[in-house]
């Protein structure tokens, strides 16, 4: 699994016109989940990510795991983290397809709420527009072949 997490002060999901989803302070997750994946990489990346510390504590410094600072979630699924670019049009058959993908993605949101989190989400294979403002920036990009 593969998740590209920006520290937000806002973000927002719209489907067709419509607000799908929407948090204050937190993570935008964009989550995306390789053919071979299985629930073990979605305990591996939900644990990292209710558990990464990069908001700022007293001093300045990124100290503070999301459940310190009332954080909310948005997680919107994302098949291209796993595009191939080795020619100029991107191929995507290491992602994975609906049935192996659709209920990993929503085991990730079961276990961030779980942890006692907020959660928002997209909806799984819709045309979404995303709108956030990013704090920091901080962007972390996690990958369970890395943790």
């Amino acid at each position: 699994m593969r998740a590209v997490v920006t520290r937000v002060n806002y973000a927002s999901v719209r489907i067709d016109g419509k607000e799908q989803g929407r948090i204050g302070k937190g993570f935008l997750i964009l989550l995306g989940i390789h053919m071979d994946d299985t629930e073990k990489e979605a305990n591996t990346i939900a644990d990292k990510i209710c558990g990464l510390r990069v908001f700022e504590d007293d001093n300045g410094k990124m100290n503070l795991a999301p459940d310190k600072v009332g954080a909310e979630l948005l997680i919107i699924s994302q098949f291209t983290l796993f595009a191939d670019c080795r020619s100029r049009r991107p191929g995507f058959t290491q992602a994975a397809r609906p049935d192996t993908a659709v209920p990993l993605y929503e085991e990730v949101i079961r276990l961030c709420r779980e942890r006692g989190f907020h959660v928002e989400t997209g909806v799984f294979g819709a045309e979404m527009m995303v709108d956030s403002e990013n704090d920091g920036p901080v962007t972390i990009l996690l990958d369970t072949d890395d943790l």
